[in-house]
């Protein structure tokens, strides 16, 4: 795995960084946004992983993730920070794919990173496939009345209108949720779905990402994400008016 960990408190770096030598990964250190942006930029895919923190000297984090992500689409991003607000959270997570607060245990960072890398791997190049237009060839996983889902482009549809700009943690929660409509899963089950069973994670994460794809759906159509309070979320695009 080769892994660039753009952060500027060294005795952070230099803490990571033993625990990185341990998995014998390929690791590289940024301490200032304009440099992780000149470590990124000339070969965006050969990176695997990128950590980030978004308090830094230079260029903030938030611009620095925007940055990379109009390079690529593929190359996961996990947020580093003290700044623990669901504003924060649901800001940062427009370009990342997982929000970590300090301070972190080491352990549980590299059980995230581990998680993450595992399930890039099995999601493949498809992240990179450019948005375009349904076709009468695409082949759906998922497809009720109103609604589609796509893994060979990434995409998915309401009332045949494509639901922009959805991130890879977004297209697998939303393919997990609406593989079985109505049923409602707990933030737990969806940790373990989406992020990987050894995942050690904040339930936030999942009210972050929920909050952000509904945002996007909204931009299409009526709500298909409902809230069962008390346990979870479930998918559910029956008795939908077209907006």
């Amino acid at each position: 795995m080769k892994l660039l960990m753009i952060e500027d408190n060294k005795s952070v770096s230099e803490m990571m960084a033993m625990f990185f030598e341990k998995e014998d990964w390929d690791v590289s250190f940024a301490y200032d946004g304009t440099q992780a942006l000149e470590m990124f930029t000339p070969n965006p895919q050969s990176w695997d992983i990128v950590t980030l923190d978004l308090n830094l000297p230079g260029k903030d984090g938030l611009e620095v993730a925007k940055e990379i992500r109009n390079l690529t689409q593929s190359v996961p991003i996990i947020i580093l920070t003290a700044r623990d607000s669901e504003s924060d959270q649901v800001l940062g997570l427009e370009y990342a794919d997982e929000y970590v607060t300090k301070p972190f245990s080491p352990i549980t960072l590299v059980a995230r990173i581990k998680a993450l890398y595992r399930r890039s791997e099995i999601l493949g190049t498809g992240n990179e496939i450019e948005s375009q237009p349904q076709t009468t060839s695409e082949k759906f996983d998922v497809q009720t009345t109103n609604f589609k889902l796509s893994s060979s482009t990434r995409a998915a549809y309401l009332f045949d209108k494509e639901i922009p700009d959805l991130t890879p943690k977004e297209f697998e929660l939303l393919k997990t949720l609406a593989k079985k409509p109505k049923q409602v899963f707990s933030r737990e089950q969806l940790l373990q779905q989406v992020w990987g069973y050894d995942y050690f994670g904040d339930e936030r994460t999942v009210d972050a990402h929920i909050k952000k794809l509904r945002q996007k759906v909204e931009q299409v159509g009526p709500q298909i994400i409902q809230t069962v309070w008390g346990v979870g979320y479930k998918f559910d695009d029956s008795d939908l008016d077209r907006v």
